[in-house]
């Protein structure tokens, strides 16, 4: 497969396209992006890279971390993990409060902020340092020592929190909430601010293409059995309350971040990562949705 080929014809039909997305503002930090940055990397199980435009830029991976939060959890907890929360898509946005009130603290699943706050809790009560021990294990699942929280970023998460505050309070009155507040807190907006490149991102997410071994260390970071189930959990859940299209539009499971990032898996194959900061009205990055759709299908690639 010419991936090279397919990546650049369709970034040379998406670049300047009417984009009717808006960067996510309520994040001051985040307001500041050039909305016109646009970036991709595919990466393959036998390291063979291809991309496109601002692919080697740094920008907030947000969300998107989630999933590696998620893998160290669930080697910890292994399937105690889903006592605390579900794996059910939420069709509701991805701070509702409704939602988790509906169902008794309990998010419906770890992709939404609900879920991950619970995965931060989690590893606190694993880990002695839980900040260094997390980043540790993405600067090893990634192969890049560099890869850093951002205080500037965090800081900014921590100024317009409200919501999460909210969301983390209510789970605390329903007893799935077992340590400190802020600590937790801190933890999980410390995971928010990493900052990734195109290139890095789509490295990094390499072990879930590889059924749960780093093809570049060779080490295994999750088992075979819980890299198909993280998988699926991003199918079904990776893309807030539009699952659903994302899977019906490009048949890959995938994560975005409100940054404008989108990374996603073809097991056996590759990772592709996309970055451009204008996201449509559920939180996905508008050019990025596209691109993935024009690039299963010019590539007949996906898991269907």
């Amino acid at each position: 497969m010419d991936y090279q080929a397919a990546i650049s014809k369709i970034y040379n039909e998406i670049k300047n396209i009417e984009d009717s997305g808006k960067v996510a503002t309520y994040i001051p930090e985040l307001a500041g992006i050039d909305p016109n940055k646009f970036g991709v990397h595919l990466t393959t199980l036998e390291d063979k890279h291809f991309s496109m435009g601002d692919s080697d830029e740094k920008f907030s991976i947000q969300s998107i971390a989630k999933v590696l939060s998620l893998t160290l959890a669930y080697n910890l907890e292994e399937d105690n993990l889903w006592k605390r929360m579900g794996v059910e898509p939420s069709g509701a946005p991805f701070n509702s409060l409704t939602l988790l009130e509906y169902n008794n603290g309990v998010p419906r699943n770890p992709m939404i902020n609900s879920g991950a706050i619970v995965v931060c809790d989690i590893l606190i009560n694993h880990l002695k340092n839980p900040k260094q021990e997390l980043i540790e294990f993405i600067r090893h699942v990634s192969g890049n020592s560099e890869i850093s929280y951002s205080e500037r970023i965090s800081k900014s998460e921590k100024s317009v929190g409200y919501r999460n505050a909210s969301l983390i309070h209510l789970m605390k009155a329903y007893d799935n909430i077992h340590n400190d507040i802020d600590e937790v807190l801190d933890l999980y907006f410390s995971l928010c601010s990493i900052e990734m490149t195109c290139k890095e991102l789509s490295k990094t997410f390499l072990y879930l293409a590889g059924y749960g071994v780093c093809p570049y260390t060779e080490n295994r970071v999750v088992s075979a059995s819980k890299s198909k189930r993280i998988n699926a959990i991003m199918q079904l859940c990776g893309m807030y309350d539009e699952a659903g299209e994302f899977s019906f539009r490009t048949g890959l499971p995938g994560k975005s971040g409100v940054g404008g990032g989108i990374v996603a898996v073809l097991p056996n194959h590759y990772s592709i990562a996309v970055w451009s900061p204008k996201l449509n009205p559920k939180g996905n990055s508008f050019k990025g949705m596209e691109f993935l759709e024009r690039f299963t299908t010019e590539t007949e690639s996906s898991v269907f």
